[in-house]
Parts: structure tokens; sequence; C-alpha cells
């Protein structure tokens, strides 16, 4: 099973982080750190969305046709030209779905534990949720999952395979208060300020790009 740590780490992740430095202007570095912190944010939003019926069926209904995973095919050509506004409104649109009226919090957060502007965080979301979606949907299908029972474990699955010291950081994502809100958890530990002991989400995965 490739987990989301496989993504960040291999070439198509190197090329992501590359190409969505060059389209918004920012550092390479820091376009790292940020999607090192926003992928986990969002596939946990994911997760707790798919915990509903409702939810389930609304993402395996996209990630059958829309996000089946054929962006994955040609990154280089995404990146080449700049990123064609269709896939940047869906991305805005995946972002309205998966973290709902939380997307300001969570770009803040992110913002204020990165050092970059919420502006450029809001473009490097938008940029990466489609790749993001389509990752998630090549890996439905090439595990052949067909209910809502194996998209959850699924995702469970690609946020996990970790070492065990992060993956308590991981499951401290889904609703780690029980308020219903996985993402006020979130914002929380990505700022640091419910978990201090690995950095937060940064701490848990600085160090995979040689930091």
């Amino acid at each position: 099973m490739s987990g989301l740590l496989d993504l960040l780490s291999s070439p198509m992740g190197q090329l992501m982080i590359q190409g969505v430095s060059r389209e918004t202007g920012q550092p390479e570095d820091k376009t790292a750190d940020v999607l090192s912190m926003a992928l986990p944010v969002l596939m946990g939003a994911m997760k707790k969305n798919a915990s509903t019926s409702q939810g389930a069926q609304g993402l395996m209904s996209a990630l059958s046709s829309k996000h089946s995973g054929g962006i994955l095919d040609d990154l280089g050509g995404l990146f080449g030209g700049g990123v064609d506004s269709n896939v940047l409104n869906d991305g805005a649109g995946i972002l309205g779905h998966v973290l709902g009226n939380r997307q300001p919090a969570v770009e803040s957060a992110l913002s204020q534990k990165s050092g970059m502007d919420p502006s450029a965080i809001a473009n490097i979301l938008k940029i990466a949720a489609p790749i993001l979606m389509g990752y998630l949907g090549r890996q439905t299908s090439q595990s052949n999952i067909s209910d809502s029972n194996g998209l959850t474990s699924l995702l469970g699955s690609m946020l996990g395979g970790q070492p065990q010291s992060n993956q308590s950081l991981i499951t401290s994502l889904i609703d780690a208060d029980g308020d219903g809100s996985v993402l006020d958890d979130v914002a929380d530990m990505v700022l640091g300020s419910k978990n201090k002991k690995s950095g937060g989400l940064g701490g848990m995965l600085g160090g995979l790009f040689g930091k």
C-alpha cells in the first residue's frame, strides 16, 4: 500500500514540489514544508468526511470519475505552461467541500507555522488538492475499493505506515477533542498549541526533505 509519505518522497512528489514552487513563486524548501503539513491535513479531513455514508458516497463518486488519477500521468505538462484555470477551480471546489468553513482557519494555521503569506498558502492548496485527489483515486482503483468501509480503511492506511512516534500524531488528526470537528484539532496541531512534543505536523514530516 502506497502511503502519503511515499507520495511526498517520490520523484512525483519532488516534481509536485518543484512545480508548485514555480507556479506560486515561493521557495522550494518552504513549499515542501507547507505541502508536508497540508497534505496530511487534507487527507485527515477526507477521512473524517468519509466516516459518514453520505460523505463516503460523494468521495467515492468523485474518485471513480473526475479524480481517477489521470492528472498524475503528466505532472510535467501540468506545470509546464502554468497550471490551467480549470485545475485551480477544481482545487478550490475540493477545498470548499473537504474543509468547508474551516478553510480560512486552516490556511491561517499553515501560514503561521510556515511563515508564508495566507494567500500563497491558498494557492498552494488549490494546486495540491486535485493532485492529492488523483493520487487517492489511483490508489482506490488499484486496491479495488468499492465501498465506504474500504475507502476509510484505505485513507487510514495512507495516513499510517510511519514510525510509532508519528502515528499518534496522525491519529490526533481525527477529532482529538471529540467535538465532531477534526479541523479544529488539525489547526491546533499545526500551530503546536496542543502537541509540542514533535513540533506538530511540521516536526512529524520535516525530516522528509532533508532538514
